[in-house]
Formats: structure tokens, sequence, C-alpha cells
């Protein structure tokens, strides 16, 4: 959760034309990964909580681009990302943990 809230603040930095663009994508993509969490964790079966938790994975691989664009576009230059970096590698080891333990 504390990921959704750095994106949206991250976002709120970015120019009103990427409303539909970027803003749309990072922030339905940050939402979706505690969303899958979420929905997976109240599903009666172990293996359609790691299908789940799979999900999530792959929405915060797509914030990880995402944020890989801003890094390379030089209008977004002067956002600083090294806290939201931080928190998504710390999401995305702590997803990959969770599936290998509970795919064995």
């Amino acid at each position: 959760m504390g990921l959704v809230v750095l994106i949206y603040e991250v976002t709120e930095q970015l120019p009103p034309n990427e409303k539909y663009g970027l803003i749309s994508q990072m922030r339905r993509a940050a939402v979706s990964i505690p969303s899958n969490i979420a929905e997976g964790y109240r599903r009666s079966h172990g293996k359609e909580f790691v299908q789940f938790l799979r999900i999530a994975f792959g929405s915060a691989s797509e914030l990880e681009t995402q944020m890989e664009i801003c890094k390379i576009l030089p209008i977004y230059k002067h956002l600083n990302l090294e806290k939201v970096e931080a928190t998504l590698n710390e999401v995305l080891k702590i997803l990959n943990s969770s599936i290998k333990t509970l795919s064995t």
C-alpha cells in the first residue's frame, strides 16, 4: 500500500498531458499489486493465491518498466525516484519469495 501512495505522489509531478498515458498506467499497475494480493488471499485454495501473487508480480514488473521510461525521458529528469524504486524492489523480492515458498 505504501508503494501505491508513493506512485500517486510521483505521478502528481508529471505533466497533465500524461493523464491518460504514464500517470494512468503507473497508478493502475501500482493499485493492481495489493488488489491482487488481497483477492488471492481471500480465495480458498493455495494454488489460486499463488496465481494472484504471480499477477501482482507481473503488475510490479510493468510498474518497473514504466519507472525506467520515466528515468530515460529527459522531461522527467526532475523526478526523485529513489524511494519508489527501493520500495518497488522490496515488493518484488517479497512477492518472488512468497511465490517460491507457497509453490512448494
